[in-house]
């Protein structure tokens, strides 16, 4: 499996994505609760009461609608963290006067390094 050369980005779009959707099941569950509110005859429903009850409702249901999303967002994250604990060990190497290891996925092959 090649690396992606920019998990960063793919990093964001992906825990965006995730938040995004989370947010909009809110403020849907909310709307619904106002609705159900005024079909009751509540015409004056606290929307703060509202908010609450959906986030309560939110989070059990957006970890079960939205596991794809957290599972490509979980992804992401291991691999921005991998490639953070490589280059920081590339580093310490490099401080402690070692050659440290390329990896082996290297987009760099084939050329040499003149800073001696």
């Amino acid at each position: 499996m090649s690396e992606d050369p920019r998990p960063t980005a793919r990093l964001l779009a992906d825990v965006l994505a995730y938040t995004a959707a989370r947010l909009l099941l809110v403020a849907a569950l909310a709307a619904v609760i106002v609705g159900g509110g005024h079909v009751l005859g509540i015409r004056e429903f606290p929307v703060v009461l509202a908010l609450l009850f959906a986030i309560v409702i939110a989070l059990p249901l957006g970890i079960w609608l939205f596991t794809p999303l957290r599972r490509r967002a979980t992804e992401s994250i291991a691999v921005w963290d991998e490639r953070r604990r490589r280059d920081r060990e590339q580093l310490r190497a490099r401080l402690r006067g070692e050659t440290a290891p390329q990896p082996a996925d290297s987009d760099i092959e084939g050329r040499t390094d003149d800073r001696s």
